[in-house]
């Protein structure tokens, strides 16, 4: 793995005590003794020298703050000829981060979001499409595939793969064993982190029953656990608990997700879903920076059956590279909760979809027909590409999916013959001769594991070229819709495709295939992409 160099990064004090096996490898240092400031009334020592604390503690002062976030760089994808590389494969991803880190900049901080903070996919799998219903939990997943022109570019196609997954009724969802890990270090003291972490877990609460669990660990210069498991029905006490949590100190994240995890194991169940839920700015910058020993741990642990959900809070030190690593790494949905409302929709909307998987290592591969399609461009996905040969193979790592989750991917295509290609035949290299059925223009294949087996199922659909839409405007209200997406996350992404395409021409695409939008969100996309050409004209 990649060791990113993260300077504020992860892990340290507290560690050595654990007396888990798998636990990353910390140094304590003299440094992060000194930042050690919870003062813990009527603590209580556990059998594995964790603290033990009650809820009240008191904080010292956070640091003055300063701007530290980071996003992992990466450049969009670039166009491929289907005769050179004619299959792409990639993980889905269903994480919603990259949506809600743009509202935040627009919306609150008046000035367009860091090109390197757009995942477009993420902007893309904000929003529910209505795809075909899966057959069952066994059959969890039937692709829809919609070809239209597109909007941006009169002479390429649009591919739209969309699948939703099998939706539990609620009366058969598993109980859940949830741990909530979280941090109270000084960095978390503003209004729109752990005031607003403690107002979005009273929404979890609430979901919660007689037969879950939920218990909470708490960071910052030293873990310890707060609320031992409780049952779900026992609101006023976990509410209490979380009630009285102040921020201060600084943060040893390390030594507080090898204490969840070890809480976890103890209540472990098999019939129940076994989740740590992590809120956090980011800002691990106690101890030794190993970002890789500390996302090892987390793949480890999955195996176990113990997953790990993501959930960011506040700006100025938000560390979106550790957030997505370890939620990919603890096959678990990051999400970033810029407002109650955004807690609301992911904590209780969408709660069984971001607790409940139905399905794991879902992965997708599309082989291109030469004879119809020269060039092809997948729109987002840049950090879950993965490699042709991975797509058959079960020890690789790929995303899960929840209940009643939509998972949706775009490719631009330019068909053979197209004045639209942008990739010129060799002058000394004859192209290959196509040959072959022009009945199809694809064949999508998709991977996934049922969330306890290990062994891959594999769904196959051709796409055939008869059944592309001839006018935009015919084509379904969610594939327009997802198209306006896609085109606003290309612009401000600047990947070189859609700059020529106006916000004007952008919000006339989405407006009509608004919908019945029950919750506002699609009506909120068409007020932030106005917000953006606001900004953009004053050079924001």
């Amino acid at each position: 793995m990649r060791n990113l160099a993260i300077a504020a990064s992860l892990l340290a004090i507290g560690l050595a005590a654990c007396t888990t096996s798998d636990a990353p490898n910390l140094d304590t240092t003299a440094e992060a003794e000194e930042a050690d400031s919870i003062v813990v009334t009527g603590a209580r020592t556990r059998k594995d020298g964790f603290a033990s604390m009650s809820p009240l503690m008191r904080m010292a002062p956070p640091p003055e703050p300063q701007i530290t976030e980071q996003y992992e760089e990466t450049d969009p994808n670039p166009v491929k000829l289907v005769s050179e590389e004619p299959v792409s494969t990639f993980s889905s991803d269903v994480d919603t981060t990259a949506y809600s880190v743009m509202r935040r900049y627009i919306s609150s901080n008046n000035t367009l979001p860091p090109s390197d903070s757009v995942r477009i996919e993420e902007y893309v799998n904000y929003f529910d499409y209505q795809y075909t219903e899966p057959k069952s939990a066994r059959e969890p997943f039937t692709p829809t595939v919609w070809v239209t022109p597109s909007p941006w570019n009169n002479g390429t196609r649009l591919m739209h793969i969309g699948v939703k997954g099998f939706d539990i009724e609620p009366d058969e969802t598993p109980d859940a064993n949830i741990v909530l890990l979280l941090d109270v270090s000084g960095s978390m003291q503003a209004e729109n982190k752990l005031p607003l972490v403690k107002k979005s877990v009273g929404l979890l609460v609430d979901e919660m029953s007689k037969d879950d669990t939920i218990s909470i660990v708490v960071y910052a210069g030293a873990a310890g656990v707060v609320l031992e498991p409780t049952p779900g029905n026992q609101k006023t006490k976990i509410l209490e608990a979380l009630n009285q949590l102040e921020a201060g100190g600084s943060t040893a994240g390390g030594a507080g997700i090898s204490l969840a995890y070890q809480l976890a194991e103890e209540n472990f169940a098999r019939d129940k879903v076994n989740r740590i839920i992590l809120a956090t700015d980011g800002d691990f910058n106690v101890g030794v920076v190993d970002a890789d020993s500390l996302e090892d741990f987390v793949a480890r642990k999955r195996k176990t059956g113990i997953y790990l959900t993501i959930l960011g809070f506040g700006e100025g030190n938000y560390n979106d590279v550790i957030a997505q690593k370890l939620a990919q790494a603890g096959n678990g949905v990051a999400a970033y909760i810029d407002t109650l409302n955004e807690a609301r929709k992911v904590l209780v909307r969408e709660f069984r979809s971001t607790l409940f998987p139905i399905a794991k290592d879902l992965k997708f591969q599309v082989e291109f027909n030469p004879a119809v399609v020269a060039e092809y461009r997948l729109i987002g996905y840049e950090t879950r590409l993965l490699n042709r040969e991975d797509f058959n193979n079960d020890q690789i790592d790929a995303g899960d999916i929840g209940s009643g989750h939509t998972v949706t991917a775009l490719y631009e295509l330019s068909l053979v013959g197209s004045d639209a290609r942008l990739i010129d035949d060799l002058r000394y290299q004859p192209a290959p001769a196509i040959s072959g059925s022009a009945d199809e223009l694809a064949f999508v294949r998709l991977r996934y594991k049922l969330p306890n087996e290990e062994e891959s199922r594999l769904i196959e659909q051709a796409v055939p070229a008869n059944d592309a839409y001839p006018c935009f405007e015919s084509t379904p209200r969610d594939a327009r819709f997802a198209a306006a997406v896609a085109a606003f996350g290309q612009k401000l992404q600047r990947a070189g495709y859609t700059d020529d395409y106006a916000y004007e021409e952008i919000i006339a695409l989405a407006q009509p295939a608004k919908g019945d939008d029950p919750f506002g969100y699609r009506a909120e996309f068409i007020n932030l992409v106005r917000a953006a050409a606001r900004i953009d004209k004053t050079g924001g």
